[in-house]
């Protein structure tokens, strides 16, 4: 199925934004037990600093896989090379989401490992959290989503967990985006199906769409409890199950899946570019979008990077990179803010 090119723009830009919006949602309640979320919290709304959000590295390096597929979605090698120097830069920013094994893999590019060989043995979420986009791209060609997730995820993770997860992240994400039904959808994912792990949570997932189970009570039939795990066979079966849960609800999917707790800004990133990329900018709150506070990696960038991927030749938006530095460190004062919050009482 071939889409449209105001489909494919709308797809796009749905996946950026839903990607950041959920990213920015979640972000504040990352690493919380359901238990004290639900405590806390009546509404979901943004709480990250004064009532504004802001992007973690789930944003940010979904943004820097846009910007490299604007100039190399033709050659999945220049491709590599280069989100390897975006990476590599942006580690030089000192941001303060960075994941260990995700640190471990730009320190090798750094040491002049090649961007195939620099992946370290992880499944955590690094190679999922950024792959939504790639399969929106690439949503008429199979072949290409495969080897541009492969290389991208290869470049820090290694475990073919986190492989398998990107994998089926960016296979749901281009099949939200040509609004292929339920049944065939999971028909398509079941082909990337492998690890032992996975094969345990999809056949879970059919199990529960066919009972109409919410959100939180899939994933404590995956064992998460308390919280929804770093660990990417949990995210991402999270995240997929929410999407298919609420395939018109774009706020719903967000809030099922935060209210999760555990790993919420990645989870929630993951769905907001899923349900996004089916659903478009439209269906994502106005107030949601509105309160995204951040520069230079704002709304109005994630629009030009949309309008760059949707154009042939186009070149990916200029930034005022001298600015992140002390965006980053604004970022880790609200961190430790956060932080220092959750050592009161829930109340």
């Amino acid at each position: 199925m071939n889409a449209s090119p105001t489909l494919s723009h709308d797809a796009i830009l749905g996946c950026l934004l839903g990607a950041g919006v959920g990213d920015a949602i979640g972000l504040p309640a990352e690493g919380m037990s359901r238990e004290r979320i639900s405590r806390r919290w009546k509404d979901l709304r943004h709480r990250f600093w004064q009532g504004t959000g802001m992007f973690s590295d789930d944003t940010e390096h979904t943004l820097m896989v846009a910007s490299a597929l604007v100039l190399h979605r033709d050659d999945v090698d220049a491709f590599k090379r280069c989100l390897g120097w975006k990476l590599r830069w942006w580690l030089l920013g000192l941001p303060a989401g960075v994941g260990l094994s995700t640190a471990k893999a730009i320190l090798r590019l750094w040491l002049g490992w090649p961007a195939s060989r620099s992946g370290v043995f992880s499944a955590g979420n690094g190679a999922a959290m950024r792959s939504a986009i790639i399969g929106v791209v690439f949503r008429d060609n199979a072949r290409k989503r495969l080897t541009f997730v492969e290389g991208c995820a290869r470049m820090t993770h290694t475990d073919p967990r986190a492989i398998e997860a990107a994998l089926l992240v960016a296979e749901a994400a281009a099949q939200a985006s040509i609004h292929t039904p339920t049944a065939n959808v999971l028909d398509a994912l079941n082909l990337l199906v492998v690890s032992s792990e996975m094969q345990s949570h999809w056949a879970t997932l059919r199990h529960a769409l066919n009972e109409r189970l919410s959100v939180g009570e899939f994933a404590q039939r995956i064992g998460c409890q308390h919280g929804v795990s770093g660990f990417a066979p949990n995210t991402v079966a999270v995240a997929i199950y929410s999407w298919l849960r609420h395939r018109d609800d774009f706020a719903e999917a967000i809030r099922a899946v935060i209210w999760c707790g555990g790993d919420t800004d990645t989870v929630a990133a993951i769905t907001g570019g899923l349900c996004g990329a089916e659903l478009g900018e439209q269906a994502i709150p106005n107030d949601w979008l509105a309160g995204i506070n951040e520069w230079p990696r704002s709304i109005p960038y994630i629009r030009k990077v949309a309008r760059a991927l949707d154009q042939a030749d186009a070149k990916p938006p200029s930034m005022f990179w001298p600015a992140l530095p002390l965006r980053n460190l604004f970022f880790l004062i609200v961190v430790l803010l956060h932080g220092l919050r959750r050592l009161l009482p829930p109340y």
